[in-house]
């Protein structure tokens, strides 16, 4: 079946070029995809929540109207079959109603952002795709799903796109590198994330080295609060690749443990050949097979524990970093993930 999808998303500088060209390479004889970015009509802080949204629909904002006006452009122009909305969907229910196109919404951010906007927009699209199969103690985000009514779901992992790995390198390369880093972690310093890091720190000095999205109030609090671990430096996503191909180990922490599973970083560790050590739990295996591409962890002492054990002898740390590596390269890339959309829009039935 011939399908046509608009991928509509909000990203900026190196990340807006990437997911550009990685998403129009990824059409195919039968499916052809046309980016969208709407990142450039309007900050995405000002529609964080649905609340703001609709406040701004209400305003007739111009930012709003002009996107809205260039959507509906883009729809004709590309002969879109389906829209795809990913990154803050932008999109009010009163105006997607107006739009005579099969209209599909990404869930990335799982129960974090849940109630500030997916929910909210879940009758204004046909379909939903949801990046991890984790949402709460009570519900997975499948019964989450149709327990408000969502029309119809299906299980959508993130992947790995080509500008986060080295796509020259063979395996026998990747695993043939030279790696002077012990133990990494590259993300956003959290406050729920703070106390695990600063343990693991204290374990491992200067053998841990971490870097992402964190200013100076934050750094200062990390700091003073749990005794001067590190203070993290941000870094350039383009730097991600380079240090990645350094470390030995990469450490996976998630804002609320295994219910946030799934994020990017799942995929960018092995995708590099570094051994990933996550938290997940039982929702690991939608991902990756446990204790043999992934290990996993419960709380910081049994982290640190992991740590020890794969950071000597060094076999055992190759071959998780390997099979980890083999299973990216053949199942989570991001081209053949595009491609099974073909699949899960137009394939009929109950939902999954």
């Amino acid at each position: 079946m011939f399908m046509r999808i608009l991928y509509s998303y909000n990203k900026r500088g190196f990340e807006a070029n990437y997911w550009e060209r990685e998403i129009r390479q990824a059409s195919a004889a039968d499916l052809v995809f046309t980016p969208f970015n709407h990142d450039p009509y309007l900050d995405p802080g000002r529609y964080l929540r649905a609340q703001l949204l609709d406040n701004l629909y209400y305003a007739h904002h111009p930012g709003l109207e002009r996107l809205y006006a260039d959507l509906k452009a883009e729809l004709r122009a590309a002969r879109a079959d389906a829209l795809l909305v990913d990154n803050f969907p932008p999109y009010h229910p009163e105006f997607l109603r107006t739009l005579d196109v099969y209209k599909v919404l990404r869930i990335a951010d799982g129960p974090i952002t849940a109630y500030d906007r997916d929910f909210a927009y879940l009758h204004a699209y046909d379909h939903v795709l949801y990046h991890s199969p984790a949402y709460s103690r009570d519900l997975t985000m499948r019964e989450k799903l149709e327990y408000c009514g969502a029309k119809r779901f299906d299980f959508w992992p993130l992947a790995l796109f080509d500008a986060f790995f080295d796509p020259s390198m063979t395996e026998h390369d990747v695993s043939g590198l030279k790696r002077d880093i012990d133990i990494i972690f590259v993300g956003s310093l959290h406050l729920d994330k703070m106390p695990l890091l600063a343990q693991v720190k204290k374990a491992f000095g200067k053998r841990f080295r971490m870097y992402g999205l964190a200013n100076i109030k934050r750094n200062a609090y990390f700091n003073l609060k749990y005794g001067f671990p590190q203070w993290v430096r941000p870094i350039r996503f383009e730097d991600y690749v380079p240090l990645y191909k350094r470390a030995k180990i990469g450490v996976n922490v998630h804002l609320r443990g295994k219910y946030t599973v799934g994020g990017y970083r799942l995929f960018d560790l092995p995708g590099n050949g570094v051994a990933q050590i996550t938290d997940g739990g039982e929702y690991i295996d939608h991902f990756y097979e446990p204790g043999r591409e992934v290990a996993t962890y419960e709380a910081a002492a049994d982290l640190i524990a992991k740590i020890y054990h794969y950071l000597t002898p060094p076999a055992d740390r190759q071959e998780l970093a390997m099979h980890g590596y083999r299973r990216v390269m053949a199942e989570h890339r991001i081209g053949p993930r595009l491609r099974q959309l073909s699949e899960l829009l137009a394939c009929a039935g109950p939902s999954s």
